[in-house]
Order: C-alpha cells, then structure tokens, then sequence
C-alpha cells in the first residue's frame, strides 16, 4: 500500500545535499503549531541537530515522520536533538496538529512562513534532512534511509544513512557519506501568479484535473491530497508539474498503439502543455465563474449507487503487526456468507478496505457451495490503482443464492500495529434485464523458473481454445515486483494474430483493469497468449532478491503470470455453453463430446492426466470419479454435467 502512495504523487525524485558545502548561518526562530516561538539556540546543550524538512501529505514524509520518532528515541536529548520544519505554503496550522496527533510525534514541529529556512538549508523536497553537529555545521544531508524508494518499499533499509552519520558525529569520527540524494514531494512554494497567463486554473486546468485526477484525489480515495479546488492544488503546482512530464501521473501503462480503452487516464499532449504553462506562470486561479460544474461520487463508493448489499469480511477486526518480518505477512483468508435467498446479478462490486494503510489488495472469490469448498469464481477486487468500470449494459455475474465469500488480502505492515475490518459492496439487477452472462477468465502458466541476477526472461502462458464465440470486455496482467513488461495476444482459429493489449513497463503498484470501448468478439477456437518479462536483477530496484531463483507463488517475492480476462457470452439458453467457454470444456452438453476431446487415446475413459486438458474437470476430478478408480467414465461424467447444468 505504501508504495502505491509512493507512486501516486509520483512524489519522489532526487535532489542534491548541501553538506560540504560553504558554511552560512543556520540560524532560525520559527512558530510550533502553537505558536510558541522555537530557536535552534533553543537546544544549544544537544551536541547534534537533526533539522527534517516535512510535509503533512507527502507519502514519503508521513512514513519517515514516524521513523524520526523511533530514531530520537535511540539517543538521549544531550546527544541528539530533533526538529522538524514544514515550509510548505499548503499546509495549514490545523493540519500540522493533526499531523503530529496522528503520527504521535514529540519533536516539534515548525511553520516555516514564505519557506525562508528551506531556502536557507537550501532544502527542496520532503523528507530532506540535515545533521548539525556542535558548531551548528552541516555534517550530513539527504535521506533518512534506503527504504522507500520510487514506488518501492522494502523489508528494511539497507542503509541507514542519517543513523549512521549521528553515530561518527558522536564518535568524533568523520562522516563515512556525507550526503545522500533526498527522496520525496518538491517543497510547496509560494508563487507570483503571472496575470496575463493565457491558461489559468478556473478555465483550463480545473477541467483536466477533474476529467483525470479527483476520482482518487478526493476525501476518502487514495489520492494522497485532494484535487477539488484551487486551494488544494495551488501548492503542489510544481510537484504536478514534475510528475505529468515525467509520465508518472495520472497512472496508465498500456501502450496506446494497441486497444482503445474507456477508463484510460493519460493526458494528451495539449494537456499536457497546459498543466506545463498554468505552473510556469506561477498557477494563477483565474476568474472562478469561469469554473466548470463539480463532479458528483457516490460518497465512500465508486459505484454508480448505493450499494444493494454490503458484505463485511469478518465479525471484528484483522490485527496487523507492526513489522512482518523477513518475508511479510502471508495472505489472509476470511470467510463471510452472502445471505442471499436467491440467485442475485451483480452489475457492480467494489471492495473497500477498512485500512488502505496497510491493505495492499484483495481479491474476492464467490463459493456457491458454501464455507471451504473447492467450487469458486473470481468476482472482484481491489488491488493498488484500481478504478471501477461498470459492466456493459446488460451484463452482470451471477452470485448464486446461499453462497459464501472467501476475502484473500496482503497486508503490508508499516511499523505501527493497525486493525483492518474490508467490506465489499454490490449492486445488483433484476435478471429480467440481464442478456449475458460474465465470467472472470484466465490465460497464464506456473511452469516458469526465473534465473537469478537476470533481466529480460521471457515465458508465456495461454488461454485453452474457446468453444464457442465470446466477448472480451476487459483485461488484467498481474505479476509481483520482478514484472517487467505483459501483452495479450489473441491467435484466431484462421491463423491471424492480433495484439490486443501491451503494457511495456509493468507496475506492481498499478494492477489495472483495462476495459475496452469495445467488447472484442474472440470466435471459437480463439487462443489467448500472454507474454511476459521479468527483471531479476539488481537494477530492478523492487527486487526482494536479486540472487533467489524465483517460481510460482502467491507471496510477493514469488512470482505470478496470469492474464486474468473478463468475457461475456448470453444468458438465458445459451448460459451453460457460454460458462463452459471460460473454463476451457468443449461445446455441445454431451459426455460424448467432452470424452472426444480429452481422451486421446480413445479408450473410453479420461485419465488424471487426460483431464489437464479440460481445466474444469481437472480441477474437480476427484469428486468426477466417483468409484476412485483413476479414471472418468462416460456415466460419471454424465451425472457431472447434470450437476453443472443445474448450477449455472
């Protein structure tokens, strides 16, 4: 979770230290969030000073905040002093108390009016911190650590740079690296708006902030600082400007050459210019009747409603450590029913966690046959930059009545114990008006062995043959944090071959759906390919391991290839055949059929091994053969098929 807010700012680019640097006065008297008055001749006993530029919305800030507590509480007050300073021109009085409420903070922290201490330190982003020793001269500057990274959060720092620098200051020793690149969220200056700019923010840029940013930056979303007015945005003018440039913001990898998609985020290069023009010229408000009219949300929901049914994923809250040790939290797995009575077709789910501080995704699974069984069917999710996409009209997934929910969520810990209480939320159709039938599809494989210190290793997976037409409405590549690159490839039964999507730098932190504009007809015996890239070197700077020769597994410093893939066929009569298509069974409703394609050595019987190639039957092969003996017999399979037909 924490380095998804990492990345949603884009909040982290390097800038250069000042230690070494030519001595001037570091001399400040600056307001708490009291407005008591602190010096740093307040604290002229301590025999170092660690002076830490913060912000009370950067990601990076709100994590090293709380890790300046832990390290002030390693040393006594006559040996290291702790100040922080909030020179950005956005943050509030009010918002620097809840601040220290929140992250519990007993160094105080400063409000630096016009950011003339910033200037002074010459500090330019958040967190940026600076070592005095007693002579009030800069002996380290940079980063606090090696932790948090672009996009990136590991077990622990391999490096702890500010920690060490106090250390040898104390010890009389020289400081071993005495300047680090700092990490964070540019510091909020003010600006002279420019009067006669031709892009101001009522006119042009409120528009594109509201057509590609406030669906996440807004209360409650994972934005980390709203984007509904000129207030909000005004002081994050440059680090806007830095991260749409950069292509980090808004969020969207897939490569635009391929597929056309509804919920694409991507600004065009106009506006990309303006956003450039409007911070350039000093973010001038402009005229506020100009202004377009406010976006309206569901409060607490993406959906396009109140939900019709909220499931909550356990009685009281999930526990989450503070620390997850060496290889994290392994997934949790919650058990909730449904309490339907009856069949119900949902249009529209989303899971809200309860604690996106530590939730990193979840993925919700629908069990017809109730608590622990085998039987399941993907329904929906929330993974890192998410956003909703309602089904096409029409369309829905089908919760059979009586049904339980099974909750699979990563937690990831960020060194204070937190509670996580998830819920996922449906809207629902009548079935009068539902004419097709969705199902949550795969096309990957296991059979992969990623080598160590490599970039670049390359492996497929494929879908099995459709039987019959069906509709592609969306995609979702998912790897872990070796994945580099994933396209889908669709292979049509005449020998074509059409890319269908390509996303060429995968993000862990940025799973997207990506829905089409238009449903993609995939005809019988279509194969979906994916191809994939993983990078296990160790310049891949998310590499848990760059020397581990990684498999399949469903933790995070395992590896994934699965091309997940939402398809529709229609409902009513032609349901069974359409489920059947998702799940790898040839067409027609027939033993006979099923035994024609999987049995290859035309004895009358399907082998374990046989049945690998029908998933579905591969997956529910034990509870198929009903005698025990190995093997599926054309009576057997029958009574499945009768089964199945009454279940869909």
């Amino acid at each position: 979770m924490h380095a998804l807010r990492l990345c949603l700012l884009g909040c982290l680019l390097i800038v250069p230290s000042i230690a070494g640097a030519e001595q001037k006065s570091l001399e400040f008297k600056l307001p708490d969030h009291r407005g008591h008055e602190v010096s740093l001749q307040d604290f002229g006993k301590s025999k170092t000073v660690v002076v830490a530029f913060l912000g009370t919305q950067c990601p990076l800030a709100k994590l090293y905040a709380v890790r300046l507590q832990e390290l002030a509480g390693q040393y006594s007050p006559d040996d290291v002093a702790f100040i922080a300073v909030d020179s950005n021109t956005q943050d509030s009085l009010a918002e620097i108390t809840a601040f220290i409420r929140q992250h519990q903070l007993s160094y105080p922290v400063l409000k630096d009016l016009g950011a003339k201490v910033a200037d002074r330190f010459s500090a330019q982003r958040t967190p940026q911190v600076f070592l005095l020793d007693a002579s009030r001269t800069v002996r380290y500057s940079g980063r606090v650590d090696d932790q948090y990274l672009v996009g990136v959060m590991r077990d622990k720092p391999q490096r702890a740079d500010l920690k060490a620098a106090i250390d040898e200051v104390l010890a009389g020793k020289p400081v071993s690296v005495a300047t680090t690149s700092a990490i964070g969220c540019l510091i909020g200056r003010s600006a002279t708006p420019k009067a006669d700019s031709p892009v101001t923010y009522s006119n042009q840029i409120a528009r594109i902030f509201q057509n590609h940013c406030v669906e996440c930056h807004r209360p409650g979303e994972i934005g980390p600082f709203p984007m509904l007015s000129y207030d909000d945005v005004a002081g994050w003018g440059p680090m806007i400007a830095e991260v749409v440039s950069e292509q980090r913001m808004p969020p969207w990898h897939a490569d635009p050459h391929f597929g056309k998609f509804v919920n694409d985020t991507s600004l065009n290069a106009d506006e990309k210019e303006q956003i450039a023009t409007w911070v350039k010229n000093g973010c001038p408000e402009g005229n506020p009747s100009e202004l377009p009219e406010p976006k309206t949300f569901v409060e607490g929901w993406q959906l396009s409603k109140e939900p019709d049914a909220v499931v909550v994923m356990a009685d009281k809250p999930y526990v989450v450590p503070a620390d997850g040790g060496k290889e994290g939290i392994r997934y949790q797995q919650f058990w909730a029913p449904t309490n339907l009575k009856e069949d119900s077709w949902m249009t529209g789910g989303e899971v809200r966690p309860g604690n996106r501080a530590v939730v990193h995704h979840v993925i919700v699974y629908v069990h017809p046959e109730g608590k622990r069984t085998k039987k399941h069917d993907f329904l929906t999710a929330y993974v890192p930059g998410l956003r909703m996409t309602p089904l096409p009209p029409g369309a829905a997934k089908k919760i059979p009545a009586g049904s339980w929910l099974r909750f699979e969520i990563h937690y990831t810990p960020n060194g204070q114990q937190q509670e996580d209480l998830t819920s996922v939320g449906f809207v629902f159709a009548d079935p009068e008006q539902i004419t097709h039938e969705v199902k949550t599809t795969v096309a990957g494989s296991r059979d992969f062995v990623i080598q160590p210190q490599l970039d670049n290793q390359t492996f497929s997976g494929r879908s099995p043959k459709s039987p019959i037409d069906v509709q592609l409405i969306s995609m979702s590549p998912h790897m872990h944090l070796r994945g580099k690159s994933f396209e889908y490839i669709a292979e049509y039964p005449d020998g074509r071959k059409e890319v269908l999507l390509k996303v060429p730098h995968y993000d862990f932190n940025w799973q997207t759906r990506y829905t089409l504009v238009e449903a993609i007809t995939l005809p019988a015996g279509t194969v979906i390919r994916c191809n994939a890239a993983f990078d296990n070197s160790p310049r891949n700077l998310a590499n848990p391991d760059p020397s581990a020769t990684v498999r399949w597994g469903d933790q995070s410093w395992e590896e994934m290839l699965l091309g997940y893939m939402d398809i529709m066929y229609p409902a009513g009569p032609g349901r069974l055949a359409g489920a059947r298509a998702g799940l790898g069974l040839p067409p027609g409703l027939d033993a006979a059929s099923i035994l024609k394609h999987v049995d290859k050595n035309s004895d009358g019987k399907v082998s374990r091994e046989e049945a690998k190639a029908a998933p579905l039957l591969d997956t529910h092969f034990e509870r198929v053969d009903q005698n025990k003996d190995g093997f599926v017999t054309d009576t057997e399979l029958k009574e499945a098929l009768a089964k199945l037909a009454a279940s869909i």
